[in-house]
């Protein structure tokens, strides 16, 4: 979750910093172009106020002898030293294009262009208007031009034609010290964005590895409510409290089961006690006795299943590093002369692995196993027990080749009390293969199963193997 949220509140927060940061560019450079438009306003203006004096020429057209002027002589000087100072080509023109002084001296009015502009508008009587915005990889050049009056009429404009070289630097330095600072705010955004959604999402992550120990069978497991929004906090408590409800109700169902099969023992003994005893009383071979006695030791091994299911069920798993394949080959060997009474060939494949297990509890699963595998086993067939590793569980895998399960009763196997209606003749309870799926999975065992072709039913065990 936490790498969907992230991405999320960064894009966000990106995008705020971006809707700040770029109008505050655009600003940075309008404020240090409209700095230097100022500046190129300030200098016209004293140029014109220099030149307002100068003699105008006598004819309409034409230079003009002015060699004595020493206003004309003060301005040339003022703008040539201006031009060698700051490098901008500055100029007073005549209505006629015809220049009163202008610095450097082969500069000139061109035909067309922006200074023609700025220059054809400054004849109107008013400055020309602010040039456009100059980016920093932009080359263009400033051009301010402002008119000349005297006793209300025009007699000439003054034209500054400025480089922007130095204006560009400044912008873009401004524009890297905003980038410094977004980067920045971005860096300091994500460390609070991670701090964050950890803060949010913590309680959720421990929810997720509770509710997982809990569905795995760690009915214990509770949420440690310590941090986290308050609606999180509360969820937290609630998930306890139902936890504890589910536990306790668990608890009365398996406390009910124990007790209930420990206390019908007893009065099914003495009632298998009197049946022995009335058969004495009837003629030998009676069939209805013999069906009754079969049926008491049945109701007593049910019994006996359920109590081991119970106690399975609440009895907490002592697990340790195992050989699982001397343990299986231990119970192999323990049930050969089983399977060879009745006519079945019981062969192991075990190798030496090593896993986590019980080795009580995984020992009572697989004598489950291998007797159901037996049981069903037709004679001259064989049942074989291979040990084998799966990446991060080991496995034993039991395959016998006796009539299997269809599809739905391998959907229903190992259900309390489920037997096949094919196989209600042969002697059980139900309650092994339930027996043998608790005890395993509190150890963090499973048991699975499937078909074995080209007949009969194929188990495999599964406990996890020891992180390398």
């Amino acid at each position: 979750m936490r790498t969907r949220l992230l991405p999320l509140l960064i894009v966000l927060m990106a995008a705020v910093l971006l809707a700040l940061g770029v109008p505050l560019a655009v600003s940075v450079a309008g404020a240090e172009q409209q700095d230097v438009v100022v500046d190129r306003i300030d200098d016209t203006a004293r140029f014109a106020a220099l030149a307002q004096f100068v003699t105008v020429p006598a004819g309409d057209s034409g230079p003009v002898d002015t060699t004595n002027d020493e206003r004309r002589a003060a301005l040339i000087r003022e703008l040539v030293n201006y031009y060698d100072v700051y490098g901008i080509r500055a100029g007073v023109f005549y209505g006629s294009d015809t220049p009163m002084a202008h610095a450097p001296r082969d500069w000139y009015l061109p035909e067309k262009g922006e200074v023609r502009d700025a220059f054809e508008e400054a004849l109107l009587s008013r400055r020309s208007h602010d040039p456009q915005q100059v980016w920093p990889w932009q080359r263009n050049r400033l051009v301010v031009a402002s008119p000349v009056i005297r006793d209300g009429d025009v007699v000439a404009v003054v034209v500054t034609d400025s480089p922007t070289g130095a204006m560009r630097s400044r912008i873009l330095h401004g524009w890297l010290v905003i980038a410094a600072g977004e980067s920045a705010a971005m860096l300091l955004a994500i460390g609070a964005a991670l701090r964050l959604t950890g803060w949010v999402l913590r309680p959720v992550r421990v929810l997720d590895a509770t509710t997982h120990d809990i569905a795995t069978g760690r009915l214990k497991s509770r949420v440690a409510v310590a941090s986290g929004p308050p609606e999180l906090r509360r969820l937290a408590r609630s998930f306890n409290e139902m936890a504890d409800n589910v536990e306790d109700v668990l608890e009365q169902q398996r406390a009910f089961v124990a007790d209930a099969s420990h206390q019908l023992r007893n009065p099914l003994a003495a009632l298998l006690l009197r049946i022995e005893l009335l058969a004495y009383e009837l003629p030998e071979g009676n069939e209805e006795i013999a069906s009754v006695q079969n049926e008491g030791k049945r109701l007593a091994h049910v019994l006996d299943d359920l109590l081991d299911l119970a106690l399975a069920e609440h009895t907490e798993a002592d697990l340790r590093i195992t050989d699982i394949g001397a343990l299986t080959a231990e119970r192999v060997a323990a049930w050969a002369p089983t399977a060879e009474a009745q006519g079945v060939r019981l062969i192991g494949d075990c190798p030496p692995t090593t896993a986590w297990a019980d080795p009580v509890t995984l020992s009572s699963a697989l004598d489950a196993v291998i007797d159901n595998a037996v049981k069903f086993t037709p004679e001259g067939e064989s049942v074989e027990v291979t040990v084998a590793v799966e990446g991060e569980t080991s496995t034993v895998v039991v395959t016998d080749h006796g009539p299997g399960l269809t599809d739905e009763e391998l959907a229903r196997v190992g259900d309390r009390f489920w037997r096949s209606g094919r196989h209600q003749n042969i002697k059980g309870s139900g309650l092994g293969l339930s027996i043998s799926r608790a005890l395993l999975a509190a150890g963090g065992g499973t048991i699975a199963y499937d078909h074995h072709e080209p007949t009969g039913l194929k188990v495999t065990v599964s406990v996890p193997r020891p992180v390398a």
